[in-house]
């Protein structure tokens, strides 16, 4: 069975995918409650490369972050951030786009929508 890693297109689109997401994050106005919620928390210097490491591992592929950190646990990792349901769908949209901008489409387009909508909402802890 292949991953979703690979349905899309290997490593080089998920990179493309964290870069155009953080792009659109540090830009579109429905971006910038999360942006300050980096800015709460540790920064913008290490969101990308974590998050290709953790998208990685999220969509079949190699788990670089849990080798660094140990687990994947998204409520784990976001615990201290408070999270609104208009914060998860504002970040549901940025991903969209940067989803639809780098040409992700068809049942793999299907999936992660579908892993990604489960994922922001069980987030929501405010």
């Amino acid at each position: 069975m292949t991953t979703v890693v690979e349905e899309i297109g290997g490593e080089p689109v998920v990179r493309a995918l964290v870069e155009r997401f953080y792009d659109i994050i540090e830009t579109a106005p429905e971006g910038a409650r999360i942006l300050d919620l980096h800015f709460q928390g540790h920064g913008l210097a290490h969101v990308r490369v974590e998050q290709f490491d953790f998208l990685c591992g999220f969509f079949g592929g190699r788990r670089y972050y849990a080798e660094r950190h140990g687990h994947m646990n998204l409520r784990e990792l976001h615990a201290h951030v408070p999270i609104r349901l208009r914060d998860a769908e504002d970040w549901l949209g940025c991903m969209s786009r940067a989803l639809d901008d780098v040409g992700i489409h068809g049942p793999a387009r299907a999936r992660i929508d579908t892993a990604f909508d489960r994922a922001a909402r069980m987030l929501v802890n405010s």
